[in-house]
């Protein structure tokens, strides 16, 4: 278990909290292992009814740790083991109980992409979205290819996912990503209160109707596999190397000859 996520159980409700500012709250493979037992120790477990994700008043996330990306990128083992961040990608798609975040600061890639498989998305006003994958020699991730585009539409998902630049959290409540914008030092607070409300109705009520709202999403895990694969041939790719050490190196990256 990494001491990076905070993992807290009270009334019903499991809340994991990015625990590592002197980075960002950037996530490395340990951090997803912890939030991956975490979420399918809660899915067998009945006294857990919703769970909630947040990070400081400051910052969700950066994203992926590139550093330990690098180091250990997510391959699946010879007998089908999955890397930590297929995981938690995995359990919080397949997590039937209600899933609430509560974003403030940079959310940037996976940040974000995490949302999507989220049932309530509480933002500060200073929250800061990114997809930023393809700036990074790769693609998108967490079945956010189809996720994005059914949600907004193909022509603005193309923009944030085709650009990557930053968008804001008036601009994420508009497109439907965000239930409700707060003042940040609120936004965690609301978060749980909603999922204090969420905890008291009928359990199998509330996995009956995120069941049924998710039918058409069926083929994510699929998706997210196939993204996967696509993701980490780019990995190890030219544009990748080039957009990495220059991120490492704070220059611009150089795609002109790739």
């Amino acid at each position: 278990m990494s001491d990076d996520i905070l993992v807290h159980r009270e009334a019903g409700v499991l809340t994991l909290t990015f625990n590592r500012p002197d980075k960002k709250n950037a996530i490395t493979a340990a951090m997803y292992a912890t939030m991956a037992d975490a979420i399918e120790s809660a899915d067998a477990d009945a006294d857990v009814r919703v769970v909630v994700i947040q990070g400081s008043v400051e910052i969700f996330t950066a994203g992926n740790d590139l550093q330990d990306f690098m180091m250990r990128p997510p391959q699946i083992g010879e007998g089908g083991e999955l890397p930590p961040v297929f995981r938690f990608l995995h359990a919080i798609q397949r997590f039937p109980k209600p899933v609430i975040a509560a974003v403030c600061g940079a959310a940037v890639g996976i940040g974000t992409t995490l949302l999507f498989h989220c049932d309530l998305v509480y933002a500060g006003d200073n929250a800061a979205f990114s997809l930023p994958f393809v700036n990074l020699g790769l693609c998108p991730e967490a079945g956010s290819s189809y996720l994005l585009p059914a949600l907004v539409g193909h022509h603005r998902a193309a923009e944030k996912l085709m650009l990557g630049e930053p968008f804001y959290a008036e601009e994420a409540a508009e497109m439907g990503l965000v239930n409700r914008v707060l003042p940040p030092h609120e936004a965690n607070a609301y978060a749980q209160a909603q999922a204090a409300k969420l905890a008291a109705k009928p359990q199998a009520s509330l996995i009956a109707t995120k069941t049924l709202m998710k039918r058409s999403q069926a083929h994510v895990p699929e998706l997210i596999a196939e993204e996967g694969k696509q993701f980490g041939q780019l990995l190890l790719g030219p544009a990748a190397r080039e957009a990495i050490s220059a991120f490492m190196q704070k220059r611009k990256p150089d795609f002109s000859k790739l």
